[in-house]
């Protein structure tokens, strides 16, 4: 028996996808079934949505939901098998030439296709008894074009994957130059150091490159010349070719660049191109065997291997390429209740969840409650985590398949100068992309979605005194993240250095600790003095989130300390109820309003060291308020306030010597009030954030979740929806104060934008170590590499 509903108008209706179109063919949009499970997947031959069938445990489907929803009855059912033996092709068994240069990292989606078979039948979720008839030409040519396209995570993964090295006019504008005297190219012309040498295509002269991956030395001489001269274009003498490649650099652009005329610029100096020998790894290839080689010890202390586990809430995350940062992050807020509640039905069986029943997005593929839904079940559920991974060898195939978050990571990503890459990002600032993101969405939802990220949000107390009047002032931020000092004694500086432990109490008392603070304007003195800046809790959040600052400046370099910190054991109760702040005690004085700007002008900040810190990648605008805050006192001093101020909600602000005018004046787009307003905010609101941010809406949005105060101008008085007693967490009638460790994010790596991530979560009171799809049971954490942790409130009847 044919099938009735292919009807020549609903074959006409089908369309081949085009090399731009998007097929889910790999995976569920909506879960994480996928083409390597019994049931395959269903790609929809009208929209070629991916969905899941019916299978075992599981009592809904995806699949046929969406073809009721949509009306789309036809598709094609998409199984993958794992070839029993490849092979190898003749090319290979007859050699192949040796590899070009490494110019760029990629995935090459064709390798991955040749390990695997298919399967492919045609379905009518209408019929379900009937088989539509796979010859028929339209259909044919649909399935055929579904099979040949590339899937949804090839495509996100090969346009992240692909960062070829380009060039610049700094490197294209580049003149030559005959160098005043003759040039010594055997060791660099400020200290001793013979490898690791740049040349100064400028002028010659010849610099020890920076400390570079896998414990390269240097001093940082070329860089050191760039500051002195301006000259902006070096290349790694190590690293050239006979064919005219080699390792180019631009100080002013901070990234490295391609020289099409090397040739011609290193002749000056003496330098053929055509008989040198490549003798040191270029940066790439450095940063490419540095990634591989991150892995965290899956041994225990003793020496044995650890246990893997699994279940629900114990599946890991694929890592699809430098992913771990989002993958320690999410495995964090996943297993915290207010996530689950907000994300999660609590039943493995039932996917069909009350928001799946009732999304009005077109594709679920780009619904943020969706993809938080599929990613928490995919983790809660343990439906994925016992899966093995087909495609690894059988000592690999042991661990779990994991869960592969990209379409998570292309949603969360889109839009994003950084976390739309596949470069290695930072924990903290996607925690706090991620918190922001959440709030955002919960409050243009029409559903009622909770916002699990209100847990994070509390209040600190800012006390400043001046030391010679001794008047004060107390100020209030609403803030989601703390940055935590972490005192550094070192022990032996002999080899890798070596640091005492400090426990976490030890860091929090530094945290409140007061600091002295050299050329502040008093407003009562009306002088430079001394002034004491402290600050504590106001209020206490349902999850407390710290990051431990174990970065610090070496010759111009973010460097790692890798300080040992000790936490409580699962379980056990940490008090930070001495560390709340009383505001202002009897007897104390208020010092009066500022009047004028107690900074100086931004047109007298030093130059040079305007200068230094542009050139190590800051914004123009941070770089500015760096130096405004630290009194103009040098690049280094603004450097460590920058790396201390990153997640303070007014970093990119308008500076205050430039705002005032402009900003009040500011005419405000009305289709960017209109786009504030549908996130729940009223006109004035609307008004007074654009013009506060100089019109960017993507800062005027953060700036009115950091304002709820704010009321708006012309006379609006309708204030923000949010509840301030609940977004700002427990105020002094709730709680105590009382957290215990919900989990901690590591980081091994000696730079910030290198390394590996991963989490550590507290399971029915042990530690459990999720480094990407491995999961085992730990016997510790790695206390000299902890950079992010987790708690929750503990809270009393």
């Amino acid at each position: 028996m044919s099938c009735p509903h292919t009807t020549p108008e609903l074959l006409a209706s089908l369309q081949v996808p085009s090399p731009n179109t998007v097929v889910y063919r790999e995976e569920c949009t909506q879960c994480f079934d996928d083409q390597d499970g019994p049931w395959g997947v269903q790609v929809c031959l009208h929209c070629f949505n991916g969905g899941c069938m019916p299978t075992e445990g599981k009592g809904a489907s995806h699949a046929t939901h969406h073809a009721s929803l949509k009306r789309h009855p036809l598709s094609v059912n998409i199984r993958r098998f794992v070839q029993a033996d490849p092979g190898r092709s003749g090319d290979e068994e007859a050699g192949t030439p040796p590899p070009n240069k490494l110019t760029k990292l990629a995935i090459d989606p064709a390798a991955q296709e040749v390990k695997y078979d298919y399967q492919t039948s045609i379905y009518c979720h209408e019929c379900q008894s009937a088989s539509p008839d796979p010859t028929q030409p339209q259909i044919a040519l649909v399935v055929q074009g579904i099979r040949d396209s590339l899937a949804a995570s090839q495509r996100t993964e090969v346009k992240a994957w692909e960062a070829e090295v380009g060039t610049c006019d700094h490197v294209d504008q580049l003149a030559s130059s005959t160098p005043s005297s003759e040039i010594d190219l055997s060791k660099c012309s400020q200290c001793d150091l013979r490898e690791n040498l740049w040349i100064c295509l400028h002028c010659g002269a010849l610099g020890c490159g920076r400390q570079q991956f896998g414990g390269i030395g240097g001093n940082g001489h070329a860089l050191d010349h760039f500051h002195t001269t301006g000259h902006m274009v070096a290349c790694k003498l190590g690293t050239i070719t006979p064919e005219g490649s080699a390792d180019v650099y631009c100080y002013q652009c901070d990234d490295e660049r391609v020289d099409k005329r090397l040739a011609d610029h290193l002749s000056p100096f003496g330098i053929n191109v055509s008989i040198q020998t490549k003798t040191e790894k270029s940066l790439a290839e450095l940063q490419l065997e540095q990634n591989l080689k991150f892995d965290f010890s899956m041994e225990y202390s003793d020496g044995k291997q650890m246990i893997p586990i699994s279940g629900p809430g114990l599946t890991g995350f694929k890592n699809l390429g430098n992913s771990c940062y989002l993958a320690s992050v999410m495995q964090s807020l996943i297993h915290l209740s207010g996530f689950q509640d907000a994300f999660y039905s609590g039943d493995a069986t039932k996917s069909l969840t009350k928001h799946v029943l009732s999304c009005t997005k077109e594709n679920p593929a780009k619904c943020w409650d969706c993809q938080m839904e599929k990613l928490v079940d995919g983790v809660l559920s343990g439906r994925y985590g016992s899966k093995p991974c087909a495609s690894r060898s059988e000592e690999e195939g042991k661990g779990q398949k994991g869960i592969p978050p990209f379409m998570f990571k292309s949603l969360i990503g889109e839009g994003h100068e950084e976390f739309s890459t596949m470069r290695q990002q930072d924990a903290a600032e996607f925690l706090q992309h991620i918190l922001r993101t959440t709030e955002r969405q919960a409050k243009a939802s029409s559903q009622g979605t909770q916002d699990p990220s209100k847990d994070f949000s509390f209040q600190t107390e800012q006390r400043l005194e001046c030391l010679s009047c001794h008047g004060v002032r107390y100020t209030t931020d609403t803030t989601t993240l703390l940055q935590i000092p972490v005192p550094k004694r070192l022990i032996s500086s002999e080899g890798t250095a070596q640091y005492e432990e400090v426990g976490l109490t030890e860091c929090l008392e530094a945290f409140v600790a007061p600091e002295v603070l050299e050329g502040w304007m008093c407003p009562r003195c009306q002088k430079a003095t001394q002034s004491s800046k402290s600050t504590r809790f106001k209020t206490f959040p349902k999850v407390l989130a710290l990051v431990f600052q174990r970065f610090e400046v070496e010759n111009w370099v973010p460097k790692k300390l890798a300080i040992p910190i000790s936490f409580p054991e699962p379980g056990k109760p940490l008090s930070l109820e001495s560390y709340r702040s009383h505001g202002k005690q009897e007897g104390e004085e208020e010092l009066p309003e500022e009047t004028t700007s107690s900074t100086a002008p931004k047109d007298s900040l030093d130059p040079m060291a305007l200068q230094q810190l542009e050139s190590m990648g800051f914004p123009v605008i941070r770089c500015q308020r760096a130096l405004l805050a630290t009194g103009n006192n040098g690049a280094e001093v603004a450097m460590n306030w920058l790396f201390e101020h990153m997640e303070d909600p007014d970093i990119d602000a308008p500076l205050p010597s430039t705002a005032g005018g402009q900003g009040s004046n500011l005419e405000v787009s009305e289709e960017h009030i209109a786009s504030l307003t549908e996130l729940g905010f009223n006109p004035g609101q609307a008004k007074v954030a654009l013009r506060e941010t100089n019109g960017d809406m993507e800062r005027a949005v953060d700036w009115l979740f950091n304002h709820p105060e704010i009321q708006g101008d012309e006379g609006e008085s309708e204030m923000l929806s949010t509840d301030l007693s609940e977004s700002q967490g427990q105020g002094k009638s709730k709680g105590t104060g009382s957290y215990q460790i919900s989990s901690v994010i590591s980081h091994r790596g000696t730079s910030m934008h290198c390394g590996h991530y991963v989490v550590d979560i507290v399971h029915e009171d042990r530690w459990v170590l999720m480094n990407d799809e491995r999961v085992v049971l730990a016997d510790q954490i790695p206390q000299a590499d902890v950079y992010l942790a987790l708690f929750t409130a503990i809270t009393t009847a």
